[in-house]
């Protein structure tokens, strides 16, 4: 399994628009993080969670040549808002891409957010998705086993998700006993922590850090960081050992 983290800042990304804080102006190229994403390939499949505003620009980047599924964690903007430039992928597979979500998600982007893509009359040129309803409860791609993990992001219902030894969650402010233990055995275990202070919707650093304590894994990486946290050199002083912040671009294998 190959993991390549396309994005790891929250929804402003980092640099914030018109900040001038150390983390903004840093010239280290790994303090810079577009919105939270990351690319899997495993078992012959390329797959995607969460594609927000920056989709296009971390695809190039990354350059995987196919795509089979994407798979979202909620419905915010900086997670579903790239889901237009699938396109690319439509013409050159030659097919709609499937799209993992819950059925609350997949009625916001068919109602809402991309209501033009089902829409009766179809313009011409429009991305094609297939919209697959799941629960929190295990689902398969081919013969490939994803685990959902439930959390909440302030009141709101979201997911995470396990395959094989690797879970990723993002966006959880709380994560249940039942649910963790089924992110334990994992070898890798990528989980958000915005800042250090306190955040209503978000874990913070030392929340993270409780819950990978419990989790066990061989490796951690923290992702979704803000501006807020401290610039990435420092910070990878105030971590643990195997616990580690992730960056942009950053591949790892499993």
């Amino acid at each position: 399994m190959k993991i390549t983290f396309l994005g790891t800042g929250t929804s402003q990304g980092v640099p914030v628009i018109g900040c001038k804080c150390k983390v903004c102006i840093s010239g280290n190229s790994q303090n810079k993080r577009l919105r939270s994403s990351l690319l899997i390939e495993v078992a012959g499949k390329t797959i995607v969670i969460d594609a927000g505003p920056d989709f296009r620009q971390q695809m190039l980047r990354a350059n995987p040549e196919q795509l089979d599924a994407i798979l979202l964690t909620h419905e915010h903007k900086d997670h579903i808002g790239g889901l237009d430039d699938i396109r690319p992928y439509n013409f050159k597979q030659g097919k709609a891409i499937d799209i993992y979500a819950e059925k609350r998600v997949c009625n916001t982007l068919k109602e809402h957010d991309f209501a033009y893509v089902f829409a009766n009359k179809k313009y011409p040129g429009l991305p094609e998705m297939n919209l697959c309803e799941i629960k929190n409860s295990p689902f398969y791609i081919d013969n490939l086993k994803i685990i959902p993990i439930r959390g909440l992001h302030y009141k709101l219902p979201v997911l995470g998700f396990r395959i094989e030894e690797f879970t990723y969650i993002t966006d959880m402010n709380y994560i249940s006993e039942i649910e963790l233990e089924k992110i334990k055995g994992s070898k890798v275990f990528v989980i958000n922590a915005l800042r250090e202070s306190e955040h209503i919707s978000h874990f913070i650093l030392s929340e993270a850090l409780a819950i990978i304590k419990k989790v066990a894994p061989q490796k951690a990486f923290l992702t979704h960081c803000s501006h807020e946290m401290p610039e990435i050199s420092t910070l990878r002083q105030l971590l643990p050992k195997n616990i580690y912040p992730a960056f942009d671009e950053l591949q790892l294998e499993i």
